[in-house]
């Protein structure tokens, strides 16, 4: 299979609402880039949304979209987290995570009634998103004296490339976003310059 440097996610995060027999879903989707992003947006929500009976949540990360974390927080096991993961299966989507917050309504729903809110509260938030398509980038920091800016700015510029950090003294850094299929071709113009160096940060 030829390496896929695009993939789908959402642009902001949105919500939406499913309801059912007096039990109220509310799902919410996150845009995030790693499983560090997980805690904290659990940790904001289960304060905004004190009262509420569950928190599930799938996340899928990675462009080759092989990794994905479901939790299915109390529901009985495959009703919640799994539905929610199928939902960002079904629509090709990757980097976000969704939770669905559950307000119990007094009435069981039963498996088949649970998959389907799950399921449907996700479809809901998605609803609300902007899908938007995204490049797979490495992050590298260039260093490079002063009296070569202009060398290297040009091949920021020729290469098309997004500056992230930039720092000038008398010895400069710049932090740029390559797309992943252009970083050999960056990398051979830059390493041609004499006393540039080049070191890579992360994947986005």
């Amino acid at each position: 299979m030829l390496f896929d440097d695009t993939y789908r996610t959402i642009d902001k995060p949105c919500e939406g609402i499913f309801r059912d027999r007096g039990s109220k879903f509310v799902a919410f989707a996150f845009p995030v880039i790693s499983d560090a992003d997980l805690k904290n947006i659990l940790a904001d929500l289960k304060s905004e949304h004190p009262k509420d009976n569950h928190h599930c949540w799938a996340m899928r990360l990675g462009i080759d979209r092989s990794v994905f974390r479901i939790n299915d927080d109390g529901e009985p096991s495959g009703t919640a987290g799994r539905p929610i993961l199928n939902t960002l299966l079904s629509k090709d989507l990757t980097n976000l995570m969704v939770v669905v917050v559950r307000y119990f309504g007094g009435t069981l729903l039963g498996v088949p009634g649970l998959i389907n809110a799950y399921k449907s509260a996700t479809e809901a938030a998605l609803k609300q998103a902007v899908i938007i398509e995204k490049t797979v980038n490495d992050v590298y920091t260039i260093e490079f004296d002063y009296l070569l800016m202009n060398d290297v700015m040009r091949i920021i510029t020729d290469d098309n490339l997004t500056i992230i950090n930039q720092n000038f003294d008398n010895s400069c850094n710049i932090q740029v976003s390559i797309r992943k299929t252009q970083v050999n071709i960056t990398l051979s113009k830059l390493n041609k310059l004499d006393a540039v160096q080049v070191k890579y940060n992360y994947s986005l």
